[in-house]
């Protein structure tokens, strides 16, 4: 995926809001090269634009929110994960609400319109950032980190004091094929026990078993059970995905993560911009690409005939 990537047909989707419980219709509309990945939330006449990139981010307590002003659109991290892994790097999203509809909770429901739309390849190049040294941080007991890989990987570890959920450890190297197969369809999860204090503070109003894992202090409360027997840990990457896509541009690095979240997530992407010794911005042509892909992790960069950004 060399060249920048928007969709070939524009196409709709409308679901519930996790915390409004309101009806949201979402359209998804092509862009030209360098355009980006653009919300529009509309609201009656008025209509406030606000760019997919990390200067955005407004809060990380419950989901991933990019903000404007007064403006507000939550949970965006399933869609953009989804974006993200089908290297689509300019986009329209028109939205009449101030969440992006959860749907089942997983990011299949995305992955299925983006095929339905189809891909189209631009005629310009995609700009990769390359990390060159390790970058690390440190939040209590969680912890994200990136190191250099000729491909973005990501290797996620969670623990929780729980018996459906206990310690669980997956890695994967992100392509549209496994986000497709081996992520999208894994939902998002919480605590019976916490879901009740939301309802109760007036959010979470449209979450249910429909669109989320619930689990009380022993059991899935689910009667479908799992997609994965490893779900949680799943979606935990899923989550990170769309988060690190808040950098603006694709990764070529291998994250690895501990008990991380949202608020860490952000902290990675924060902490990438603010040290720009520790990457660099690589423009692939047809002729090398082939090579980079081939060649040793610590010398492709400079062993190669890359464009500096």
């Amino acid at each position: 995926m060399i060249y920048q990537r928007t969709l070939e047909n524009s196409v709709a989707i409308s679901g519930i809001g996790l915390h409004t419980g309101q009806r949201i219709n979402m359209t998804l509309r092509p862009a030209e090269s360098g355009v980006g990945i653009i919300f529009h939330r509309i609201d009656g006449d008025k209509v406030v634009s606000i760019e997919a990139r990390s200067e955005n981010v407004v809060d990380t307590r419950l989901a991933t929110v990019l903000g404007r002003g007064e403006t507000r659109i939550s949970t965006v991290e399933h869609l953009l994960a989804a974006l993200s892994a089908y290297g689509i790097d300019n986009l329209h999203i028109d939205i009449d609400g101030s969440e992006v509809p959860i749907m089942d909770g997983s990011a299949a429901p995305f992955t299925s319109i983006i095929e339905e739309a189809g891909l189209h390849n631009l005629p310009q190049s995609r700009k990769f950032l390359a990390i060159r040294k390790p970058i690390t941080v440190i939040d209590g007991e969680k912890r994200v980190s990136i190191i250099p890989s000729r491909f973005f990987r990501v290797t996620f570890d969670i623990a929780f004091e729980h018996p459906c959920i206990a310690l669980q450890q997956r890695s994967v190297k992100v392509s549209p094929d496994c986000f497709r197969r081996e992520l999208a369809p894994a939902r998002t999860f919480g605590f019976l026990r916490d879901v009740e204090q939301l309802k109760a503070a007036g959010l979470a109003r449209g979450g249910s078993l429909d669109n989320a894992i619930v689990v009380d202090d022993e059991r899935i409360l689910n009667p479908e059970g799992l997609r994965f027997q490893d779900e949680f840990v799943r979606h935990k990457i899923l989550d990170s995905i769309g988060d690190l896509s808040l950098l603006g541009y694709p990764i070529l690095g291998h994250v690895r993560a501990y008990k991380a979240g949202h608020n860490i997530n952000h902290q990675l992407v924060e902490k990438i911009l603010s040290t720009p010794e520790c990457w660099q911005l690589l423009e692939f042509s047809d002729k090398n690409l082939k090579e980079a892909l081939s060649s040793n992790v610590p010398a492709f960069a400079s062993e190669l005939a890359l464009s500096k950004a």
